[in-house]
């Protein structure tokens, strides 16, 4: 299997809509697949953090790092310069 065919079957995969042989194929492409055991991970994670419907709240001082670094590449463009960060 390609990693483009995974990833085409990956929202049937994380949903458990698949045949037991395509999900045993697809099992077995993430057993020796790293970048796609990455993205499967990351994307599940990303569904169970907004199944969960949780806002999480940032620690003021990267909150302040965060904005910071917003408002130096939004000045950055204005000025037509590019950015470092």
């Amino acid at each position: 299997m390609k990693c483009t065919e995974f990833l085409q079957e990956l929202t049937d995969y994380l949903d458990g809509k698949i045949s037991e042989n395509l999900k045993i194929e697809l099992d077995e492409h993430l057993h020796w697949c790293k970048e796609c055991h990455v993205v499967m991970n990351t994307t599940k994670k990303t569904i169970e953090i907004y199944r969960d419907n949780e806002l999480y709240e940032l620690p003021e001082s990267l909150r302040t790092r965060l904005h910071d670094a917003i408002m130096t590449k939004c000045r950055g463009s204005k000025s037509g310069k590019k950015s470092t960060t």
